[in-house]
């Protein structure tokens, strides 16, 4: 039987899973691929909906009852994070208290890390919006402000928008460590974690040693994004620690996941639960 897979249309997922999706990984299964925004892949992974999952980082004490965390395949990094973007008119006016503020999930790290910023003078109001649709609210003043990742980056100015603070920058400078966005997850007692680590480093190496091999697949799946911004989408989110989470981004989820617990935003989990498989 193939095996389940669900992954974002993004570049950089597609790019990692390149290789895997297409039948070119030595000794894989076949692949049967949805592609959902990580807010849907989040909820259904809470129903052990596939077998191989790209979930937030910040969904985590919800699904590793049931998942194993993997070392490699996932979004982590620095220079990478979520912006909070306003329209001109509130440029500077880091006070969001009585704002309306669009979010692209309730699960999502990048609204736990707007969560843990804004603590202190929290937003009047919160509005879980499709992706697409916080950049163009945002200009239409629907929203006050709007909370965006991934493309949304380099995209942003042509809606007319300014950056409020860029919650990657926030957390490095307060932890100094990268920012953990995007994990793949294994379900328990449906893959073997070591056999899906393998086949997913060998993947990502596959599409760093033949980047144009996967242009025809990653551009079908990447939403009318230009190429300029694609490739800078790739660069920017597959890099060493899709490879190998290794102590640093390991770090970095622990101390995602502690202060979250900590301040009452997630359930306590064990480190050694939140821990990537290594063994």
């Amino acid at each position: 039987m193939a095996l389940s897979l669900a992954i974002s249309p993004c570049p950089n997922d597609t790019f990692v899973f390149h290789a895997l999706v297409h039948g070119l990984v030595p000794g894989a299964p076949a692949v049967d691929v949805t592609y959902a925004d990580v807010d849907v892949t989040n909820t259904a992974a809470e129903r052990g909906a596939y077998d191989l999952v790209k979930v937030s980082y910040a969904a985590l004490p919800w699904l590793l009852d049931d998942y194993h965390l993997l070392p490699c395949g996932g979004a982590l990094g620095r220079g990478c994070g979520p912006l909070v973007l306003t329209r001109d008119a509130r440029a500077g006016d880091a006070d969001l208290t009585g704002a309306t503020v669009a979010v692209p999930g309730d699960r999502t790290t990048a609204y736990l890390l707007f969560r843990l910023w804004s603590a202190q003078r929290p937003p009047a109001r919160i509005e879980v919006v499709p992706f697409h649709e916080i950049m163009p609210g945002v200009a239409a003043g629907r929203y006050d402000a709007g909370l965006v990742i991934h493309e949304a980056r380099f995209t942003y100015p042509r809606h007319g928008l300014t950056a409020l603070v860029d919650l990657g920058e926030w957390w490095e400078a307060d932890t100094g460590l990268p920012i953990p966005l995007g994990a793949i997850l294994a379900r328990k007692g449906a893959v073997d974690p070591a056999e899906a680590t393998g086949w997913i480093r060998d993947s990502v190496r596959r599409a760093w040693a033949d980047p144009a091999g996967t242009d025809e697949y990653v551009l079908a799946h990447a939403q009318e994004m230009e190429r300029d911004v694609v490739d800078r989408h790739i660069a920017l989110y597959v890099n060493e620690f899709t490879a190998e989470l290794g102590a640093e981004g390991q770090a970095a989820v622990d101390a995602l996941l502690g202060r979250a617990s900590a301040a009452g935003l997630t359930p306590q989990i064990s480190s050694s639960r939140a821990t990537a498989w290594t063994s």
